[in-house]
């Protein structure tokens, strides 16, 4: 056996190359493109985030229950107070999900709302109040240009074709910037996700098919890699021919570079594998949001006769925790505090301590029993999570708020700030909760851990964040660089052969 790999590793290494010929000028190109894309020459706006400012209550004449009694609302999801085009409105969503404004000066509902406060955040984002969307439309799916990785549904797509096409995707509900494309990232997009994550078989099959050709074709790279190095390595004096020619000279830089990049070619291979089986099955968890149906009539206490700090509050409104309905009130940040998240019993009128880690620990709770639950929201993108699980027994090991994301929280999960509660369970599972928006951030255990380190350190090249990001991504260009020289080296040989 031992002759006869001997006899035949060279003629397997050039067949198993030719086959990901293809597949590795496909991700090498395309993974050159994204550190220009995504560092070097990233699109901006002028404003990329909104800045929170206190509540005017001198504009706020009828209080939200009689708002609601003004208009014959008796059951709506939630509300909060939005500012606007020099006025201060309540923005209710109601429980067939549309969101509704009503004037707090005047209790007059402003018709086409939501569309008329994206427009007005586009433009504040664009830093231009007189520039106008040429197109404005609500999303409720990812897309080709509104990927799973910006998380935010449902979104207003807003473009703009007088300023250069571009497009933003505004989510009202929390006043968020979701994401923006110009026409360059648009171009970037749609060449990464054809050439990068395949999206081409998508046309031929489903998700699993394009998963499986993928991991297949990582597969032979790895082969390839492998024998490559057994080869021009370990087994050089068998196939060491002298290079007279063309052939013989590219023999020896296929050798000298493959021998270089061996090791990234394998780290690349392995790591896009091990990233790309989990996504065999679509997350089923993020997104998640805990809407109970509001009775008007169970609001007794208006929150403008609470006792508030009105110096810093920014934001006011309701949720259920257990059977209590509560005020929920976010405080803005100052030199020396924190954004803050305080709860009031709407009756009366007192402040619960700790209540937001208390909420959060009810908000798991209810997300692990999410197939029970009527009043558990998943955006329509998505399937209903099949899970079983109950944290009820578990003990909670940590709970703390995050301000700023972290190794485990990055910045692709948009939401901010999220109380983190890490459970003792066998799988060590954790779960981000954005109080906030009653929703499901994130949730990792030790397998998501294992899987973002081995993207993050041999995919992405974290472990040259001490060198700077401008360092760390020309390594990872050099890098794919080299692969891609290596690949198209051996496919010379074999056309010159």
């Amino acid at each position: 056996m031992k002759k006869y790999i001997k006899q035949n590793i060279y003629k397997w290494h050039k067949i198993i190359g030719l086959i990901t010929i293809i597949p590795v000028i496909f991700w090498t190109l395309s993974g050159l493109m994204h550190p220009f894309m995504a560092h070097w020459f990233k699109p901006t706006l002028p404003k990329e985030k909104l800045e929170i400012s206190v509540i005017d209550t001198t504009k706020i004449k009828y209080s939200f229950q009689e708002v609601l009694k003004a208009h014959q609302i008796h059951r709506f999801l939630n509300f909060r107070i939005v500012s606007f085009e020099g006025n201060t409105y309540y923005q209710v969503k109601s429980i067939d999900k549309k969101i509704r404004y009503f004037d707090t000066a005047t209790s007059k509902e402003l018709l086409q709302g939501d569309k008329r406060y994206a427009t007005h955040l586009a433009q504040y984002y664009l830093a231009n109040k007189d520039i106008k969307p040429s197109n404005i439309s609500l999303q409720t799916n990812f897309s080709q240009d509104y990927k799973y990785i910006n998380r935010l549904l449902p979104v207003w797509k807003l473009s703009f074709d007088k300023n250069g096409g571009t497009d933003l995707f505004i989510e009202t509900t929390s006043s968020r910037l979701a994401t923006f494309n110009n026409q360059s990232r648009k171009n970037f997009l749609l060449i990464f996700d054809l050439f990068h994550n395949w999206s081409f078989l998508d046309a031929i099959g489903n998700n699993k098919i394009r998963i499986s050709i993928m991991m297949i074709c990582l597969s032979i790279i790895i082969l390839s890699a492998l024998s490559g190095i057994l080869i021009y390595g370990f087994m050089w004096g068998k196939f060491k021919t002298k290079p007279t020619n063309s052939k013989g000279v590219l023999k020896r830089y296929h050798r000298q570079i493959g021998i270089a990049t061996a090791f990234v070619t394998l780290t690349f291979a392995a790591s896009g594998a091990y990233h790309a089986s989990t996504k065999w099955n679509i997350d089923r968890e993020t997104g998640l949001k805990h809407e109970p149906i509001i009775k008007a009539e169970h609001l007794k206490k208006d929150f403008l006769k609470l006792n508030l700090n009105w110096d810093r509050l920014s934001n006011v409104s309701i949720v259920v925790l257990k059977k209590d309905t509560l005020y929920q009130v976010l405080y803005n940040k100052t030199e020396d505090e924190p954004q803050q998240i305080s709860y009031y019993q709407q009756i009366t009128g007192k402040e619960l301590l700790n209540a937001d880690i208390e909420y959060a620990k009810y908000l798991v709770n209810r997300f692990t029993t999410a197939t029970q639950q009527e009043d558990i929201i998943l955006p329509d993108c998505c399937l209903k999570p099949d899970n079983s699980n109950n944290l009820f027994e578990a003990n909670l090991l940590n709970a703390k708020t995050l301000h700023s994301f972290s190794r485990d929280y990055g910045f692709v999960f948009k939401r901010l700030p999220v109380v983190q509660l890490d459970y003792d369970t066998p799988n060590q599972d954790t779960y981000f909760i954005d109080t906030q928006f009653s929703t499901l951030a994130s949730h990792i255990n030790n397998a998501d851990r294992t899987e973002g380190y081995s993207f993050a350190i041999f995919h992405k090249f974290l472990f040259m964040d001490w060198a700077g990001k401008n360092i760390r991504d020309l390594t990872m260009l050099i890098s794919a660089l080299g692969v891609l020289i290596v690949s198209l080296f051996g496919l010379a040989i074999f056309i010159k052969k």
